[in-house]
């Protein structure tokens, strides 16, 4: 493929390194790195994979193949200026490529990177990615610079050694990801206090979780009549979105779609994204929306879950999962008939969690199915929750807390010796509470009218 003007031609290796752990073939690494490229308009002119036996401690691969790429490059016109290796390269591995090769080279992380910093459209996300940015160079300092002599400190006879110079920008960058974590830090404030407005009104959230371009965004704006940006590309969406929905019943409900994952996720983009996708962390149901038509899907759902457990949900985590078996608009019909079985199987017989999700086989792009993800999440959600009341000493201002903190508090009827409060939560934090307040008990509906009436009598 020719580049077009202004289009960065770019040539891409994989390093398949021998013994190395992963459901993946490296094809089919190859290829998603290749659709990475496109996500930022590079050409790809060529891609391969490189069998590596033992990594070279200064190339990664071995002299022959750097020689090889490197006559490769000079074949060409006109010669590309950038290569990207779909693998982690250690800061000296990197310098040495680029000096061979003479052009920039981005490993995995790095390509990330740049597509997120091309992608962020908010002011929060620009943060994210820029704090992402700053870690990742602060490891790279270790370039050929022509000025790493000392550098006289102070003025006249006390002018005595300086420090060097890649010790000035490491401290440099240290100070720009001091400001950087505090200006997260606000924003972790904001999305918090956003989170416990919207606890106090009774609508429950599910968050849309899945890999990149597995459909989320598609499948939300079919669910909210929106028109957030879904395109066939990877990570199309980077900014979280937040839009209400009606279920079947008429209960409302916030759906929140999220950024994609990937397999190899930056550490650095798990840790400035936390802010963000702390609201998977806040919903009441999580939907794992999978790209079923895809080869590697199960591969694809084990990253996902991995990058899940790095945020604090578990595969035992007791929050109900939802499987969006999805794109079934682009399977056989063999294998379409394979995916509604394995929903219809897990509809039965499985507990709802990571591990054991309820499956539903959909596709956002035609409609089909979702009506049935809809019933499954009202379902979930009602069986997860109740809504009860609950008496409490009125002087216990701990259980009030701990209620109006884990608990969805509909309503509150003060009383001179009790409080009762109209709660909904889980059955797992309704035997929390009453395990760590005993005290406390489960009231009769007539108990909250006849507190009521106490209380109008005795100020009267």
């Amino acid at each position: 493929m020719a580049p077009v003007p202004d289009q960065e031609s770019v040539i891409i290796i994989h390093p398949a390194l021998k013994g190395a752990a992963g459901a993946r073939l490296p094809e089919a690494r190859l290829e998603e790195a290749a659709g990475l490229a496109a996500a930022i308009n590079l050409c790809v002119i060529d891609t391969k994979v490189i069998a590596v036996n033992r990594p070279r401690p200064a190339t990664l691969i071995g002299g022959g193949k750097v020689d090889e790429i490197r006559a490769q490059l000079d074949g060409l016109d006109p010669r590309p200026g950038l290569v990207i290796v779909d693998g982690a390269l250690t800061p000296v591995q990197h310098r040495n490529l680029e000096t061979a090769w003479d052009v920039k080279v981005l490993d995995r992380t790095a390509l990330i990177l740049e597509i997120f910093g091309e992608r962020a459209q908010t002011a929060e996300g620009r943060l994210q990615v820029e704090l992402a940015h700053l870690d990742y160079q602060r490891s790279r300092l270790v370039r050929s610079w022509t000025h790493l002599e000392r550098q006289r400190g102070g003025a006249g006879f006390l002018g005595g050694p300086g420090e060097r110079q890649i010790e000035s920008d490491r401290r440099a960058l240290a100070d720009k990801i001091v400001r950087l974590k505090k200006k997260l830090e606000d924003v972790k404030r904001t999305r918090a206090l956003q989170r416990a407005k919207r606890k106090r009104a009774p609508h429950p959230v599910a968050a849309l979780v899945g890999y990149t371009n597995a459909g989320k965004s598609t499948l939300f704006n079919r669910l909210t009549k929106s028109a957030v940006k879904a395109e066939d590309l990877l990570f199309a969406t980077l900014d979280p979105t937040m839009r209400a929905i009606d279920l079947p019943s008429g209960l409302r409900l916030i759906l929140s779609d999220t950024v994609g994952f990937i397999s190899d996720l930056p550490t650095q983009l798990v840790a400035a994204f936390r802010a963000t996708l702390e609201e998977v962390l806040e919903a009441d149901v999580i939907i794992h929306v999978r790209d079923f038509a895809h080869q590697d899907t199960d591969a694809q759902r084990d990253d996902v879950i991995s990058v899940l457990a790095e945020l604090g949900v578990e595969q035992d985590d007791e929050r109900p999962v939802i499987e969006a078996l999805n794109k079934l608009d682009l399977l056989s019909d063999e294998d379409r008939e394979s995916a509604e079985t394995i929903a219809q199987a897990s509809q039965t017989g499985a507990v709802g969690t990571m591990e054991t999700p309820v499956r539903v086989a959909l596709s956002a792009q035609t409609g089909v199915g979702v009506n049935q993800l809809l019933d499954l999440v009202e379902e979930t959600l009602t069986a997860a929750h109740a809504t009860i009341d609950i008496a409490i000493p009125a002087s216990d201002g701990a259980a009030r807390a701990w209620l109006y903190s884990h608990a969805e508090v509909i309503d509150e009827q003060p009383g001179k010796k009790e409080l009762v409060l109209t709660v909904r939560l889980s059955r797992k934090a309704r035997g929390q509470f009453f395990k760590s307040y005993p005290a406390a008990r489960e009231a009769a509906p007539g108990d909250v009218a006849d507190e009521a009436a106490r209380v109008v009598h005795s100020s009267a």
